[in-house]
C-alpha cells in the first residue's frame, strides 16, 4: 500500500516514520515480555511546546466494559515494529495503583509532577 494516509495497523503508517495521532488511538500496549497491558485511548499534547505529554491508556475490563483509563507519560512508551504496538516497563499493578486523577488533571501541575515521579521519569516540561 503506497497511500501514506492509509494505516495498515493502528499506530503504523506505511512508508513513513511519522504517525497521525488518530492512528495511535487504539494501538496496543505490551509489557517487555509481550503481555498485552491495554491500549492507547488518546494522546495529550502540550499546546505551547507541541510535545506529547501523555498517552491516556485504557486497561482492564472485558471487551471494553469496566476498563480503566490512566495518563501515562509518553516517555514510558517505545514503539515496537514487530509487535505493531507500544512496549512499556509499567506493570499492571503500577497502572492499577497509579495516583488518582480528577476531571482537570491536565491543568494540575502538582498531579502531573506526582504522575511523572510515580513512573520515574523527568517531566516533559523540564
Amino acid at each position: 500500500m503506497t497511500d501514506t494516509y492509509s494505516s495498515p495497523t493502528p499506530g503504523q503508517r506505511s512508508g513513513s516514520t511519522m504517525v497521525s495521532s488518530a492512528d495511535v488511538n487504539g494501538t496496543a500496549v505490551y509489557s517487555p515480555t509481550g503481555d498485552h497491558l491495554g491500549q492507547i485511548d488518546h494522546l495529550m499534547i502540550d499546546k505551547v511546546s507541541g510535545q506529547i505529554a501523555y498517552a491516556v491508556m485504557s486497561f482492564g475490563g472485558f471487551l471494553g466494559v469496566g476498563a480503566n483509563e490512566h495518563p501515562v507519560p509518553w516517555k514510558k512508551l517505545t514503539y515496537d515494529t514487530d509487535l505493531g504496538g507500544f512496549v512499556t516497563d509499567i506493570t499492571q499493578d503500577q497502572l492499577t495503583d497509579a495516583p488518582a486523577w480528577g476531571d482537570n488533571w491536565y491543568e494540575d501541575r502538582d498531579y502531573q509532577r506526582r504522575n511523572y515521579d510515580y513512573y520515574g521519569v523527568s517531566p516533559y516540561w523540564i
